[in-house]
């Protein structure tokens, strides 16, 4: 056997590719969104602290129901929740993935709305839950007009709405949440609101965890890759009803959240004041490209997150490829014309720019 086809696998994964970025060594990486800011000193020697406690006891499973950890989220997080609201795996994707396993799987539907966060239809794959790509504007807004006749149409079992939106950035005005999930809910489904770059809103008091109270089929999914700068740890997490932490009991693998990842994550919130003091540098230097690609006659999406997509380019790829050879890496998205530059420390966004300018200048004017 030499090739995929060889195997016996399932007919509906046969033709697929797996999620992938390009993961090239070059000085300046901006194409994952990652928090390029070095972890404080204090908050390193915080985790190695914990973490070596917990070595400790490794001979023994860990805390099945990650009970610290719940509830130091739920200090975190505010709007009266409590440990009883919030559930956490290993990043957002495999909690998206234990959603889809509860709520879809075969005979099911997921519903999100396109260009959006790619993940979503392999997770779909991945648990035999048809995926479903709504539309949206030729600006990448989303209507509650247009979304309402889309789920009419199509009467999902689970809408995603990705707010801020990936890859365009962008957020979702709470009103469009509200409708989405009256017209689902009717219908007993169920809504996930992915904030993966919530703290990085340009209103940060506009977020759907103040849409929880009263609606039990509504999941708000969050990271702490992002803005707690621990994509390399793993955790992602979600608020909600307690009765959907119960359901998602139902398909979590037994003990899945390992005590290393537990005490990193538990350290992390209680040095929070650290680790997100470097958003609004994050969120400074998102504007600045903003304001800078707009002079350059580009098209940056307003964005509530830590990263920003543009267009107007003639050639994104041959735009992409410029900037790699300059030691540069961003992302190209597969979207003509444009391409999403992550917001990193103002070193890194200065030599995208410098860059950026030198190609606009040379081969698109």
């Amino acid at each position: 056997m030499d090739s995929l086809s060889d195997l016996p696998l399932r007919d509906d994964l046969r033709g697929r590719s797996p999620y992938g970025a390009p993961m090239i060594d070059v000085p300046v990486t901006l194409n994952v969104n990652e928090n390029t800011h070095s972890m404080p000193a204090e908050v390193v020697e915080a985790i190695i602290r914990d973490v070596a406690a917990a070595a400790l006891t490794l001979n023994r499973y860990p805390d099945r129901e990650f009970s610290v950890l719940r509830q130091e989220l739920a200090t975190y997080l505010g709007h009266g929740l409590t440990a009883e609201n919030l559930w956490a795996a290993n990043g957002s994707n495999e909690i998206l993935q234990q959603i889809m396993q509860v709520f879809g799987g075969p005979g099911r539907s997921v519903m999100s709305f396109v260009p959006t966060y790619s993940m979503y239809p392999l997770l779909a794959d991945g648990t035999n839950t048809t995926f479903i790509a709504g539309y949206r504007a030729e600006d990448y807004s989303l209507s509650i007009e247009s979304a309402l006749a889309q789920i009419r149409e199509h009467r999902p079992n689970i809408v995603i709405l990705c707010s801020p939106n990936n890859p365009t950035g962008t957020g979702l005005d709470l009103a469009v949440i509200e409708a989405v999930y009256e017209a689902v809910a009717a219908d007993n489904g169920i809504v996930v609101v992915d904030e993966a770059y919530a703290e990085f809103a340009q209103d940060r008091s506009q977020n759907a965890l103040t849409l929880l109270p009263g609606r039990p089929n509504l999941i708000v999914t969050r990271t702490m890759s992002k803005a707690f700068a621990l994509a390399g740890a793993r955790l992602g997490y979600f608020a909600a009803a307690p009765t959907v932490c119960d359901a998602v009991r139902l398909v979590r693998l037994p003990y899945h959240l390992s005590a290393v990842t537990q005490a990193t994550a538990v350290a992390a919130l209680r040095h929070r004041q650290q680790l997100l003091a470097n958003v609004d540098d994050i969120r400074a230097q998102r504007d600045r490209i903003v304001d800078h690609l707009t002079g350059l006659g580009l098209k940056p999406a307003v964005s509530d997150s830590n990263f920003v997509f543009f267009g107007g380019l003639k050639d994104e790829k041959a735009a992409w490829q410029y900037l790699l050879d300059a030691g540069v890496l961003v992302r190209d998205n597969g979207i003509p014309g444009y391409l999403r530059v992550t917001a990193g420390t103002e070193a890194e966004t200065s030599a995208f720019l410098e860059h950026m300018t030198a190609y606009i200048e040379t081969f698109e004017r």
